[in-house]
């Protein structure tokens, strides 16, 4: 049951930045990813404050024999750049370009504005299912 608790409030706290952050606003993510037309370099604040956080505490984190509410770590154990990284990581990239969302974003916006959300939900259902039933 504490792991239930501790899951919705870490769920919780993410949603929330994700609002306050505007990142479910896909005019906003639009804006920052168009460096040469109408650029909104705020979000580069939010993925800053982000890579800073992940930055001092992952040292301790990972010092740690394994976390507080889990078995063991679950780390990538993959190193190098392929053509499946590359192609994968090119369909997100173009997916949330064309889209404004990524996945957190999507969903969560699906609660706010489920009008927007008809074309992005099954395009993230459909992708994931693609993932799941063509990776190694």
């Amino acid at each position: 049951m504490q792991r239930i608790i501790i899951a919705l409030i870490s769920g919780l706290i993410f949603g929330a930045g994700l609002v306050i952050s505007e990142m479910v606003n896909p005019t906003k993510v639009q804006d920052f990813l168009d460096l040469f037309g109408n650029w909104d370099s705020s979000l580069a604040f939010v993925m800053g404050g982000a890579v800073a956080v992940t930055l001092v505490t992952s040292r301790f984190i990972l010092k740690r024999k394994t976390p507080i509410f889990a078995e063991r770590f679950y780390m990538a154990v993959k190193t190098s750049i392929d053509g499946r990284l590359v192609l994968g990581a090119s369909l997100f990239g173009l997916g949330w370009g064309l889209s404004g969302y990524c996945p957190g974003p999507g969903i969560l916006n699906a609660m706010i504005n489920p009008a927007e959300a008809v074309v992005f939900l099954p395009a993230l259902i459909i992708g994931g299912w693609i993932g799941q039933r063509y990776s190694a």
